[in-house]
């Protein structure tokens, strides 16, 4: 008889144990699968949030670099200001005719941005007047500097 109850205690151990094993591979898996940020995801999170302890900074004596953000679907966001001017002062053809072509090869030829581009990152650079409005995107995609 006391080998029976032994024998139940040990199936009842041993189901316990694997019951934990089996609980924790399930709650890894579950983790990995559905909840686990991509690790260049988490990569760009953390170089905007280094960039963001030295802003507000200013670029030029007209240009702020506000902050920097990481966003979905692979997006490296720069926020800018232009301190001086109001957006009724700024033509944007002329902005975006010398400037994107700048930008577009910074993020083609900037060894610090290496690693973005093998990640394939639209780098976005926003623009806004002195007042917080709304002036300009520039968004330079994968295949603007792959090309």
């Amino acid at each position: 008889m006391e080998q029976a109850e032994d024998k139940n205690k040990r199936n009842k151990i041993v189901g316990t144990i694997v019951g934990i094993i089996v609980f924790g591979l399930s709650y890894f898996a579950v983790q990995q699968i559905f909840f686990k940020t991509n690790t260049f995801d988490k990569a760009m999170m953390e170089a905007a949030s280094e960039l963001n302890k030295a802003c507000p900074i200013m670029v030029d004596q007209d240009t702020r670099l506000d902050n920097a953000v990481a966003l979905p679907d692979n997006i490296f966001q720069y926020n800018y200001t232009l301190v001086n001017l109001d957006k009724s002062e700024v033509n944007i053809d002329t902005v975006k005719k010398y400037i994107e072509p700048e930008i577009i090869n910074n993020v083609k030829t900037n060894p610090d941005l290496k690693t973005y581009r093998e990640n394939k990152v639209t780098m976005a650079y926003n623009y806004k007047d002195k007042n917080g409005v709304f002036v300009l995107k520039i968004s330079v995609t994968p295949d603007l500097y792959t090309e």
